[in-house]
């Protein structure tokens, strides 16, 4: 069982690995520090790339832009982890990479919004924790 630690570009970040890496501690379990690039993200990146080169970037290029960043964010961590990218809907992919690896929990980070705001904008984490089959820690600031 890993713990998984679902990471996106915000400041709340590192304190999702932080919570992660006290979690894989607790369990002695390994920690995987996930991050999902969105598909519209995925289309800017490959826009600016087929202007540049003429070319479209290569899936495989895309993930290691994704681990690239999941391994900045878990820089601090002291213990082992694994940094993965990948792509596509945030909560769709964590939910997923969370069933395959057997996850004993998965940690997100959380904005304080109103109800209201959830149901109009969406929510990532929410999602995953309405939807995700084992227990999710949301860390909130």
């Amino acid at each position: 069982m890993v713990i998984v630690a679902a990471v996106d570009r915000s400041e709340r970040a590192k304190q999702v690995v932080s919570e992660g890496a006290a979690l894989a501690a607790a369990f002695d379990a390994p920690l995987h520090v996930v991050h999902v690039l969105s598909n519209s993200q995925f289309r800017e990146l490959e826009q600016t790339s087929y202007n540049d080169t003429g070319q479209t970037i290569p899936m495989e290029e895309v993930k290691e832009f994704a681990t690239e960043h999941a391994d900045e964010v878990a820089a601090d961590v002291e213990d082992d982890y694994e940094a993965v990218g990948l792509v596509g809907d945030a909560a769709q992919r964590v939910i997923e990479y969370a069933e395959e690896n057997d996850a004993r929990y998965v940690v997100v980070g959380g904005r304080k919004r109103s109800p209201t705001g959830k149901a109009i904008f969406g929510s990532t984490a929410q999602s995953i924790l309405l939807n995700a089959k084992c227990p999710v820690v949301s860390v909130i600031n």
